[in-house]
């Protein structure tokens, strides 16, 4: 889907406030509100929006520790990557997984309480996972930046020198 402006605008808009009414969107936009809505229905059918929800603090749940752990399988074959994918869906305290390239197949990020809630997930969950050969701990000490969209008038625009 090609973006303009107005479309470019909405999703900044949306990223700023995600509970923000169809009113206050099309009047932020310059659009009626039933243009503005026609406008948030192609960008969700076409898959530019991919959903809507809430940022929820793991601090606030507890959760005052991040691992990042590289894995490393024995090997790339489609039944080993997809029986070590079905086995990672499983893993609540598993926020995030991807492939990667390079010296590691995986890189999880991991939410744990504390060392002792990580050691049990270690333990109970990843050493568990099918075919890991190895496992690579680091432990977040403070977050620099958390994007939770990419910058919409970055993706438009070519860097200057």
């Amino acid at each position: 889907m090609d973006l303009d402006d107005i479309d470019r605008a909405i999703l900044k808009a949306l990223q700023n406030n995600g509970r923000i009414t169809n009113a206050e969107l099309a009047e932020t936009v310059g659009l009626s509100p039933s243009a503005c809505s026609r406008r948030l229905d192609l960008l969700e059918k076409s898959g530019v929006i991919e959903g809507y929800t809430a940022k929820i603090s793991p601090d606030a749940l507890g959760y005052k520790m991040t691992a990042l752990v590289h894995i490393s399988l024995s090997g790339q074959f489609a039944r080993t990557l997809a029986e070590f994918e079905e086995a990672v869906r499983r893993c609540p305290n598993i926020i995030v997984c991807y492939m990667v390239s390079g010296q590691y197949d995986y890189i999880l990020r991991v939410a744990a309480k504390d060392l002792k809630d990580y050691e049990r997930i270690h333990r109970d969950w990843l050493s568990a996972l099918p075919h890991v050969v190895q496992i690579n701990s680091s432990f977040a000490l403070r977050p620099i930046i958390e994007r939770l969209n990419v910058d919409v008038d970055a993706a438009f625009t070519a860097p200057t020198a």
